[in-house]
C-alpha cells in the first residue's frame, strides 16, 4: 500500500460488528472480514469454537473458508483481511497459506499472537508468503470489547 494511501476502516467497523455478535453468543468477541480486489466484502465471521464444539473455527478461519468458497480457490490472492485480534499462530499460518495479500488487524495479542509475539509465523523461513501487515486499526475499540467480555467471566 502506498504511503499516502488512506487505509480503509469501513471492513474493521464490520468485524467489530461480528466480534460484537460473537461476544452476544457466548464466543470470545473476535470478527474477521475478508474483502476482495476491488474492497467488496467476501465474507465475514465471529468467532464460533463454542458453537460448533470446534477449536479452528476462528473468525479468520471461517472468513477465509467462506471467501474460498465464494471464490472457487484455495487462494486470496489480492484480498485483504480484517480482524479484531492478532491473528494466532494457526491463524496466521492459514493466512499464509491463503496468499491473504493484506492483513489488518486492531488488538495486539501478547499472549497469544502469531504474527507480532509468540510464534511470529510470518517471519520464519517456512513461511510460504507473508501478507503486508497493518496493526493497530481500531485498536482501543477492540480492546475494550475484549476486555469487557473477559471482566463478565470473572
Amino acid at each position: 500500500m502506498a504511503v499516502d494511501e488512506p487505509i480503509p476502516t469501513a471492513p474493521m467497523a464490520r468485524a467489530l460488528a461480528q466480534a460484537e455478535a460473537a461476544g452476544a453468543r457466548g464466543e470470545v468477541p473476535i470478527g474477521a472480514i475478508v474483502c476482495g480486489p476491488d474492497g467488496a466484502v467476501l465474507a465475514a465471521a465471529g468467532n464460533r469454537t463454542r458453537e460448533l464444539n470446534d477449536p479452528t473455527a476462528h473468525a479468520e478461519l471461517l472468513a477465509i473458508r467462506e471467501a474460498c468458497a465464494r471464490l472457487g480457490s484455495e487462494r486470496l490472492i489480492d484480498c485483504d483481511l480484517y480482524v479484531t485480534l492478532e491473528p494466532c499462530p494457526m491463524c496466521a499460518t492459514a493466512i499464509s497459506f491463503a496468499r491473504v495479500r493484506r492483513l489488518y488487524y486492531a488488538a495486539s495479542d501478547p499472549k497469544g499472537g502469531g504474527v507480532e509475539h509468540g510464534a511470529r509465523v510470518f517471519n520464519q523461513a517456512t513461511c510460504h508468503h507473508a501478507p503486508e501487515i497493518y496493526p493497530g486499526l481500531d485498536e482501543d475499540r477492540a480492546a475494550a470489547l475484549l476486555k469487557a467480555f473477559f471482566q463478565a467471566k470473572r
